[in-house]
């Protein structure tokens, strides 16, 4: 009961799925909204505030750039006046050249289709790859944001957990140790009477939590402090040192 507690008021406290918040429906598994969410990722993906990110896809949304096809006629002079609009100037050329490169190697390869590319995947590590292969700028991180929101809608997206969603995870008391980490989580979250399918609104919690809280040790001022063990931990160790001195 405490375990779905705790899942409950950490679902009502952080939005779930970034590609919800954004209005991406992938519940169907259509091409053009998978394409949307890539690009989303992509945003996602550089050393930059999630806000920013948030900020410039609704930029190519509001300037209907929601397609390969799309992209590559508005150009590069477009698309930077796009990425800056949306306060994406740090890497506003460098992501204009890439995503230009991408598209052309998405419709070249796969007909600018993402579901083409998925079904010609041998298996997770070779759908990895074959993203990697679209072009410069396709990290490890942008591999992962992408492919957790497509967690049983592609059968071969089984991407790790991220740094941010382990840490937060830990901190809590969801997983235990290093091994097995998305098993484990996976396997507590069903026990828990939720849908399997609704997982990744857990894993995108656990990252806002991470990234916001978790990394920076604002326990004081998190949501979930009363209920997380490590916070608890560290208020005590401060009443300690405050005592000690």
């Amino acid at each position: 009961m405490r375990t779905r507690f705790l899942i409950q008021k950490l679902l009502t406290s952080f939005p779930g799925r970034f590609s919800k918040q954004l209005g991406i429906d992938l519940s169907q598994g259509k091409s053009e909204e998978i394409f949307k969410w890539f690009l989303a990722a992509k945003l996602f993906g550089a050393r930059i505030s999630a806000d920013i990110a948030s900020r410039t896809y609704e930029q190519f949304i509001l300037h209907h750039l929601t397609s390969p096809e799309k992209i590559l006629a508005a150009g590069w002079d477009k698309l930077v006046e796009v990425l800056d609009q949306g306060g994406y100037v740090r890497y506003d050329f460098s992501t204009a050249s890439r995503l230009l490169e991408i598209c052309q190697n998405l419709i070249s390869q796969y007909k600018g289709d993402f579901n083409q590319l998925q079904a010609e995947a041998r298996n997770e590590a070779d759908l990895e790859n074959k993203l990697k292969q679209l072009g410069k700028g396709i990290g490890p991180i942008t591999r992962q944001i992408f492919l957790r929101e497509m967690r049983f809608l592609w059968p071969k997206a089984k991407p790790d957990l991220s740094k941010a969603a382990q840490q937060a995870a830990s901190n809590l008391g969801l997983i235990k140790g290093k091994k097995k980490n998305l098993s484990q989580l996976q396997a507590l979250w069903k026990s828990c009477g939720f849908k399997i399918s609704d997982f990744p609104d857990l894993e995108a919690a656990l990252v806002r939590l991470g990234l916001k809280y978790c990394r920076h040790s604002r326990c004081s001022l998190c949501p979930l402090q009363q209920e997380c063990p490590s916070a608890r931990i560290n208020a005590g160790k401060g009443s300690s040192r405050r005592q000690s001195s």
